[in-house]
């Protein structure tokens, strides 16, 4: 499942990435230059494990990005503060939306390496 995941994240990632050069509110998320940058380079980085690496290292990836995607997600919507529960993070400037989309990519990622069979 791991590979899977990594394949079809990946793309989203990638057409978001691009998009956000288009489009910067993109389902109300904020995504400047630096953000596309990171979604760029995680989807890249996803679909390699997804095609190329192997079942033990895309379920590696999923468990690591799941957790790195979901700690982002609900950090930012601890710290964020107003009514967009903005939350600065270097150049990044993550709101509610961003919060959100951060936090499912978590858990689609974290499914994604749990449920995958265990790996010798």
């Amino acid at each position: 499942m791991a590979k899977t995941v990594c394949k079809i994240l990946g793309v989203v990632l990638l057409l978001v990435g691009l998009i956000g050069f288009a489009s910067d509110n993109l389902l109300g998320a904020h995504l400047t230059t630096p953000h596309n940058v990171v979604h760029l380079l995680s989807g890249a980085l996803a679909l390699y494990f997804g095609f190329a690496g192997t079942l033990s290292a895309a379920k590696i990836f999923s468990l690591v990005f799941g957790v790195v995607y979901l700690a982002l997600g609900i950090l930012g919507m601890a710290l964020g503060a107003g009514e967009q529960r903005m939350w600065d993070l270097g150049p990044l400037h993550l709101g509610t939306a961003d919060h959100g989309i951060h936090i499912l990519l978590g858990v689609i990622f974290l499914a994604g390496g749990l449920f995958t069979k265990r790996v010798d």
